[in-house]
């Protein structure tokens, strides 16, 4: 009787090891969260609850997924479209281990969540991209030590920590114009100060209120891009035409595909984001910014480790999005073809101009709005993709 109980234990425990993520909350190791697709009808998990999650949801519905959304705000715009809808903090642990026995997979859509959080539910369900990613992306300083790493071009930067690496940083970086940026949480221009003296870094580094920050060298670009890209389980990489970007008050106003990018910056451009992706084991949809100096260099502005605004045009002009490409790869599905058959504009609308929805919805284009519920300035409501017949 004790040896029929300690087999029937052991085959137990073995079906709980080998069972959805769902099941049980067995840590999964390496190969587990690397291998293990999510049928139709299975769950998607996704930290955040803003547009980019809601669109994410859309996209898992496409291809028969569920999905349950995760944020510590209540009524977020994603809630609206998805099957399950859970308010917690991301640091409650137990809370987030709840949350995992729920999905079979797991994602995000902002890269400001705690890498900690991240963290802890890849030891309860197949998460990515991955913590190590994340933290990497979510200080300025790393990122561009990583990239240089790989040996890629960026502006010159030094890290400001405290008042003293002020005057140093400044003249390393070799004086002029410059950016200082705090090493976390900028986002649309926020936590951003022009400078042009050590003195102008010292007012702006007050202003931050001391917080760790980085010193950029001013970058006289022609015009700025970006380059979305995937890579699935199976380390497969594909990219989407890279688009040309322009902002308006430090917010992307317009994509444009084509760009000015030639076809060989365009080729550039792809492999830059494969090696960023390829370097971090990444798995899922992330954009790499760039700037495109006037002699046709590429530097690596900024790694975003989600879905991006500047690839939105492909909900409308192409077979496959970039949200269905994320959910592919997080799912563990084969990479769909990221190829365009339109050329594209997509235009945000920002704060008010939501408000005339009826004028944008005549207007013609492929309206895409978020469910938002005050137009605040500044704020993203939603997008137009106007579409062309590809060149």
């Amino acid at each position: 009787m004790r040896s029929w109980c300690i087999g029937a234990l052991v085959i137990f425990l073995l079906a709980r090891r080998c069972a959805p993520a769902h099941i049980g909350c067995i840590p999964l190791s390496d190969t587990a969260r690397h291998t293990l697709p999510v049928p139709p009808g299975g769950t998607i998990g996704i930290l955040g609850g803003g547009p980019l999650g809601r669109m994410l949801a859309l996209a898992a519905a496409r291809l028969g997924l569920k999905t349950h959304i995760y944020t510590d705000c209540h009524g977020e715009c994603a809630g609206q479209v998805a099957d399950a809808y859970t308010v917690g903090r991301f640091d409650d642990e137990a809370a987030l281990v709840k949350f995992a026995a729920t999905c079979d997979a797991a994602t995000f859509e902002f890269e400001n969540v705690p890498a900690a959080a991240v963290a802890i539910l890849e030891q309860q369900v197949p998460i990515n991209p991955s913590a190590k990613a994340l933290r990497i992306a979510q200080d300025r300083f790393d990122e561009k030590t990583f990239a240089l790493n790989l040996a890629l071009k960026t502006a010159p930067f030094e890290a400001v920590s405290n008042e003293g690496d002020i005057d140093g940083a400044f003249k390393r970086i070799g004086g002029g114009r410059a950016i200082l940026k705090t090493r976390r949480f900028g986002y649309d221009g926020k936590g951003q100060e022009k400078v042009s003296s050590a003195a102008d870094v010292r007012r702006a580094f007050t202003k931050f209120k001391q917080t760790p920050s980085i010193l950029e060298g001013f970058v006289d670009f022609a015009f700025e891009c970006s380059v979305v890209g995937a890579r699935g389980t199976d380390g497969r990489f594909e990219a989407y035409d890279p688009p040309e970007n322009s902002h308006e008050n430090h917010i992307l106003r317009r994509s444009s595909v084509p760009g000015l990018l030639t076809a060989r910056q365009c080729e550039e451009a792809k492999r830059i984001a494969e090696r960023v992706a390829d370097a971090l084991d990444y798995v899922g949809v992330l954009a790499v910014e760039l700037f495109v100096g006037k002699d046709g260099t590429l530097l690596v502005n900024e790694i975003a480790p989600r879905v991006h605004n500047s690839g939105h045009w492909t909900i409308d002009a192409c077979h496959v999005s970039q949200f269905e490409q994320h959910i592919r790869a997080v799912a563990g599905w084969p990479l769909g073809n990221p190829a365009r058959h339109s050329d594209a504009i997509m235009t945000n609308i920002i704060g008010e101009e939501a408000d005339d929805w009826a004028k944008l919805a005549a207007h013609g284009g492929a309206l895409h709005l978020y469910g938002k519920g005050e137009a605040r300035p500044g704020r993203k409501m939603g997008h137009i993709t106007r579409l062309s017949r590809r060149t």
